[in-house]
């Protein structure tokens, strides 16, 4: 007969997280949750998003769950199996402020990273990081909640049906570096046969744009290079270089004249970020030749704002997410936004960065039809979004 098992009493529930701001210092604590959950580190990503935290604190809110008052002590983080000691960071969430992304006129929050420790998963830490979160959103001016996941992520959507999230109105497009826009744009010559509709169409969506690492730039300013494709010479000719501190009014006013909108703080908050840290963001501005405007430049035609990371909730690569694509009217039917695409494809690719992708409003067609004739197809990743009450997360 076999003895009977003897069964351990169940344990005591933990005691509620304590919440509070993330600071410089559980930089270690959060890249170890982080690196658990994924299998690598994101050391880069993280201490980036922390830094920009400290450099924007309105624009960015990072919180700390740590250990409850009634945890062990006995325990030691970073040891498998051991309960954290008391006060020990068990779980974190980072999430930022959007406000001008692709002409958006509302304050959203977007969700960018959670972690908590694998043995204090089922705890709600979760559900109090994001309660913490959402309650600064509100103080804040920011009436939803925004974030994305891939689709085969069963636990993570699972985690965003019990937060109350629901399949958001943007859509999520991608486009692979390789082979660039040059590419893309070749296959869809020989789709549309000798009467080149799709061409011709690409150039219409074109015409319709109205939205607005260590760094190895290529040089399109070089002589033309045996083979060199249309592309690169469509950037070259349009002067296309990475955003300098100058570009400031050339760029909000050519978002004014798109948006009808003044926008400059926006302008100004994103174009600080990405000459504070050139690891996070790659944006470019565009110059039509022997318009005389700057010194040998001419005039500002056009820019893009992207940031290239290793990023949030189950990314496996890094990958270029493009925030802002922005055209001067008066500069329609000259395939500036392409020259644009051109170059950041390029930039990419020496970064070995392998995918680009952006997020469009539902109803936006002009601006979806310019990324598919891009090459950009649906991504696997979807769109969610959380709204927030007054009385509640």
């Amino acid at each position: 007969m076999a003895m009977p098992t003897q069964l351990k009493p169940p344990a005591p529930p933990r005691p509620p997280a304590v919440i509070r701001p993330l600071a410089a210092s559980d930089l270690d604590a959060v890249v170890a949750i982080d690196a658990a959950a994924q299998g690598r580190t994101r050391r880069d990503y993280i201490e980036r998003r922390l830094r920009a935290a400290r450099r924007e604190a309105g624009l960015h809110v990072q919180f700390a769950a740590l250990a409850g008052e009634g945890e062990s002590q006995g325990g030691s983080e970073g040891h498998g199996g051991l309960h954290p000691a008391r006060g020990a960071l068990v779980g974190f969430m980072l999430a930022r402020v959007l406000e001008g992304e692709f002409g958006r006129r509302q304050r959203v929050l977007r969700l960018e990273l959670l972690g908590v420790r694998a043995e204090h998963r089922g705890a709600g830490i979760g559900r109090q990081l994001f309660e913490a979160v959402s309650q600064w959103a509100r103080q804040h001016g920011c009436r939803e909640v925004l974030t994305s996941a891939d689709w085969r992520d069963h636990a993570m959507l699972a985690w965003f049906a019990a937060m109350g999230f629901t399949l958001a109105p943007q859509r999520i497009v991608e486009g692979a570096v390789e082979g660039g826009v040059e590419g893309s744009g070749r296959q869809r010559r020989r789709d549309a046969g000798p009467g080149g509709t799709a061409s011709e169409d690409a150039e219409h969506d074109e015409d319709d744009e109205d939205t607005g690492h260590a760094v190895r730039e290529v040089d399109y300013g070089r002589q033309e290079a045996k083979g060199a494709n249309d592309y690169e010479r469509l950037a070259r000719d349009a002067g296309v270089r990475s955003m300098a501190a100058g570009d400031l009014d050339a760029i909000a006013r050519i978002d004014r004249r798109i948006t009808g909108r003044e926008r400059r703080a926006y302008i100004a908050t994103r174009l600080a970020e990405a000459l504070d840290d050139s690891g996070v963001r790659v944006s470019l501005a565009a110059f039509c030749k022997g318009t005389g405007e700057g010194p040998g430049e001419g005039t500002a035609a056009g820019y893009l704002m992207a940031r290239a990371d290793l990023g949030d909730f189950g990314r496996t690569e890094p990958v270029a997410v493009i925030d802002t694509l922005g055209v001067d009217p008066a500069f329609a039917h000259r395939g500036i936004g392409r020259a644009l695409l051109s170059q950041l494809f390029a930039n990419l690719g020496a970064l070995r960065v392998e995918r680009v992708e952006t997020m469009l409003a539902y109803e936006d067609a002009a601006l979806a039809g310019f990324f598919r004739h891009a090459g950009f197809v649906p991504s696997q990743r979807l769109a969610f979004v959380r709204a927030l009450d007054d009385d509640g997360p």
